[in-house]
């Protein structure tokens, strides 16, 4: 019965954040005592305030019918209120605003609406795993532009300048990044910005997910440059910042036929997202910011322990993040090692001999378009990090 499946599904690779994710949680239902550090997932709980205006919506009574597509209108100019207050996005409206079942979601509507077949989309790599996927569902054609780890993941505008053709559509990148943590600066994205106005008919994504997990002192988007709004799909989120993961709750801003076109595909495919989950996404955006402060700063707290703990470890190099609760660090130094009859080629095989002897779930950094590094998530206690690279380290030394 496989041969009924589409080639569109066949040929579309699995998550390798998630796959690596389920194998950890299958390990752990047979008792085994696994850290994970391969999801993306915070590990606080959402904000009370925020539960608390869910539980108020749905003793109003008054969310349980179809929202909007859109979404709420009252959700929609707060977020154009908070870009054009906090992203200095001035030209930022309701209007502009669609509210998705996740950022995810609201990237997958973009290129839906965007992409025909055989158009190329520029993405900076190493990139978030599900980019690519997208966009070839979609009948798009990834371009990778890679940054590395002398220059801390970050790709550069005359790198893009050099991979644009006559066949790019759009550009896409993350910042924070999610896998490595880096965040642009106002001048790297003001040079991009430069590319992205010479050239005609060309737009760019700009990943601002992790906007509020950013230890720079500050946050600069693309969309907020002169000339750059009508060029710029922004798109953002609860999950990261709000620790709202399972409530499923993203956004984006963009110029209105953008908006119309997402709004539209949205209406086919999903209608809009919950609305109880939208009024507790309100209450995040418009109320007490100081839990997420807090967890802003428990992260840098974290990633200074992992810094000095991988240090620590002969054969990792690493960068400093400058953002999100990631580090990316190069694991070549261990390709060709061996303990045993298990042998280390790739990342791949790096992630799974440190899940078997080690107990601690990884993600290959091939996934990210980066194949000599792996991705740790520090969104973890500072326990279980401290024990996770303690077995790391240990089981590393065994390599020869």
């Amino acid at each position: 019965m496989n041969s009924i499946l589409s080639d569109r599904i066949n040929n579309m690779e699995e998550s390798a954040t998630l796959a690596m994710a389920k194998k950890a949680r299958e390990l752990k239902t047979q008792g085994i005592d696994i850290i994970g550090l391969s999801l993306g997932e915070p590990d606080f709980k959402t904000p009370k305030h925020i539960q608390e205006a869910a539980k108020s919506a749905i003793d109003e009574g008054k969310y349980f019918s179809y929202p909007p597509v859109a979404g709420y209108q009252d959700l929609r100019e707060a977020i154009a209120k908070k870009l054009r207050e906090q992203n200095n996005i001035a030209e930022a409206k309701a209007e502009n605003v669609v509210v998705s079942t996740g950022a995810k979601h609201s990237i997958a509507n973009i290129f839906m609406c965007l992409i025909n077949e055989g158009d190329e989309v520029i993405i900076f790599s190493p990139y978030w795993v599900s980019y690519s996927e997208v966009i070839k569902l979609a009948g798009g054609v990834p371009v990778l532009i890679e940054g590395n780890l002398e220059n801390n993941f970050k790709a550069t505008a005359k790198q893009l300048e050099e991979a644009i053709t006559d066949k790019t559509k759009a550009v896409i990148y993350s910042s924070p990044c999610n896998p490595s943590g880096s965040v642009f600066s106002k001048s790297e994205l003001e040079a991009i910005a430069e590319v992205i106005k010479s050239k005609e008919n060309l737009v760019v994504i700009a990943d601002e997910i992790y906007e509020l997990i950013n230890f720079t002192g500050s946050h600069a988007s693309i969309a907020s440059f002169p000339g750059m709004f009508e060029r710029t799909i922004t798109v953002n989120g609860f999950s990261k910042g709000y620790a709202m993961t399972g409530w499923r709750v993203g956004y984006i801003c963009a110029p209105l036929f953008i908006a119309k076109a997402c709004e539209k595909i949205q209406g086919q495919f999903t209608s809009g997202g919950t609305g109880i989950a939208q009024r507790a996404a309100l209450a995040g955006l418009v109320g007490d910011q100081k839990p997420t402060e807090e967890m802003a700063a428990a992260y840098l707290k974290r990633r200074d322990l992992v810094l000095e703990l991988l240090r620590d470890i002969p054969g990792i190099k690493t960068h400093v993040p400058e953002g999100a609760f990631y580090f990316f660090p190069d694991v070549s130094d261990f390709f060709g090692k061996s303990a045993g009859d298990q042998k280390i080629e790739t990342a791949d095989d790096f992630c799974l001999y440190v899940l078997k002897e080690a107990n601690v779930s990884l993600v290959t950094g091939a996934a990210f378009g980066a194949p000599n590094s792996v991705r740790l998530s520090y969104a973890a206690s500072e326990a279980e990090l401290k024990e996770a690279l303690k077995r790391i380290k240990e089981v590393l030394a065994k390599l020869k």
